[in-house]
């Protein structure tokens, strides 16, 4: 719906609180946004906006109203293996239960998987998520029909994976995916070459070669834990950072997934190369790989997003729980209280996820930004009294409150029903997940 008057629009949504992430991070106390086409057309305090003339209105009462959180790195078609092999180091988990298993994926598999992940991600207040994986047009087929936004990359490997023979076809399939989805308003592709010890230099090189013909962000797993930093120590001679450095994988336009195992003199080089961080620290705890020195990131004007990893090592897609586990595990380790305050945590959730995907329009409510919110009920015993909505929104919050998911002005989900996803339907079909899990052991 166009409008020319100025005060039309098509959406008017009001709540006790808004919390807009802009520059200021202001809170606004009985606060409005207006849409218009999939924008914020205007938002401030009710009575500000009561000129507007809504084609529409949403009154949310006693909620907090704020930006979609970002998921910055997951493999979101790995519901299936949730909780299938817990309690294992990285490499045995993938080598023994994961990759055995995968290579018998199909693109039906990916696709349900997928959609059962986009249906966790809108219940739990995220809008907008990083993906690799395998068989990744299944994956986009699925976010497409959810409504969300996503960052996709066909993860390529040194060997055949269930979407390509070789590793040069797999780069064509990322350019074929490239093109597919240019221009579309809620799906960009990535280039995901998987890891150091998956690959090898000529064809890290060929990805980097890759993103910057097509002008792609670069997206890998890097310094993950010690163990990798020993196998490319012994195979390459240097530590991982080095070695992707040396090959051109570092810069503002990568985003390196983990980047646990690093020293100081690293981080000093990973914060002058520009190159973005997806801090997981639910994972990375599960895993026992380690801890990401984040607190040192932050000291150098580094701001990291923050991702769940995939359904299988975390197992949550939940990135309410994501922003209280940072926040906490920090402090511990730190044995500092001051460290990762509620703010930076959240920061981490929206401003540091739009960097590391590429798109710095996301992760805020601001006038002519995307109308990607969410709202979460205030009325939950969980969230009583209230003080600081942030403070809740990082340590109180399970995400699980989520009352409202928008996309580009698009109700996904409204007080327990999904809008984009026939989720009765769809737990019907999950039951094939399983049945495919326990058939293909080997």
């Amino acid at each position: 719906m166009r409008h020319t008057d100025g005060l039309s629009c098509d959406l008017l949504v009001t709540a006790d609180f808004l919390l807009t992430q802009d520059n200021e991070r202001r809170i606004i106390e009985d606060g409005a946004v207006a849409v218009t086409d999939g924008v914020i057309a205007a938002l401030g305090r009710r009575v500000e906006l009561a000129v507007r003339k809504p084609a529409k209105t949403l009154s949310l009462g006693h909620a907090v109203l704020m930006p979609g959180l970002m998921n910055a790195h997951t493999h979101v078609a790995m519901t299936f293996f949730r909780g299938l092999a817990d309690d294992l180091p990285l490499m045995e988990w993938l080598t023994r239960h994961i990759f055995p298993r995968e290579k018998h994926l199909t693109a039906e598999i990916v696709e349900l998987g997928s959609l059962l992940g986009c249906a966790e991600m809108i219940r739990t207040g995220t809008t907008a998520f990083a993906d690799m994986y395998l068989i990744e047009d299944a994956v986009t087929a699925a976010v497409d029909k959810s409504g969300l936004r996503c960052l996709a990359g066909e993860v390529i490997f040194a060997f055949p994976s269930p979407a390509y023979a070789t590793a040069e076809e797999g780069l064509a399939l990322v350019e074929r995916q490239a093109g597919r989805w240019q221009g579309h308003p809620r799906m960009r592709t990535s280039v995901m070459p998987h890891a150091v010890y998956t690959t090898t230099p000529e064809l890290l090189e060929n990805c980097r070669d890759l993103a910057r013909k097509l002008g792609l962000r670069l997206h890998i797993h890097l310094a993950e834990t010690a163990s990798e930093t020993e196998t490319c120590l012994s195979t390459h001679g240097k530590r991982p950072l080095e070695y992707c450095r040396e090959r051109g994988l570092l810069g503002p336009d990568v985003t390196l997934a983990h980047a646990v195992d690093l020293t100081e003199e690293e981080l000093d080089v990973l914060a002058a190369s520009g190159a973005q961080v997806a801090h997981n620290p639910r994972s990375n705890m599960k895993l026992a790989s380690g801890v990401a020195r984040l607190p040192g990131m932050l000291a150098r004007g580094m701001l990291p997003g923050l991702g769940t990893d995939g359904a299988a090592s975390n197992n949550s897609l939940n990135m309410f729980g994501e922003m209280s586990a940072c926040a906490l595990l920090h402090k511990a380790q730190t044995r500092e209280p001051t460290t990762l305050p509620a703010q930076t945590a959240l920061d981490m959730a929206t401003w540091g996820g739009a960097a590391s995907m590429g798109w710095p329009e996301l992760g805020r409510l601001v006038p002519g930004g995307p109308a990607d919110m969410v709202a979460l009920d205030l009325q939950a015993p969980n969230l009583q009294p209230l003080y600081n909505p942030t403070s809740h929104l990082v340590y109180a919050a399970t995400g699980h409150e989520t009352r409202l998911s928008m996309v580009a002005g698009n109700v996904l989900y409204h007080d327990g029903n999904w809008l984009s996803l026939d989720y009765p339907l769809l737990l019907k079909e999950a039951q094939k997940l399983k049945k495919w899990v326990l058939e293909h052991r080997e």
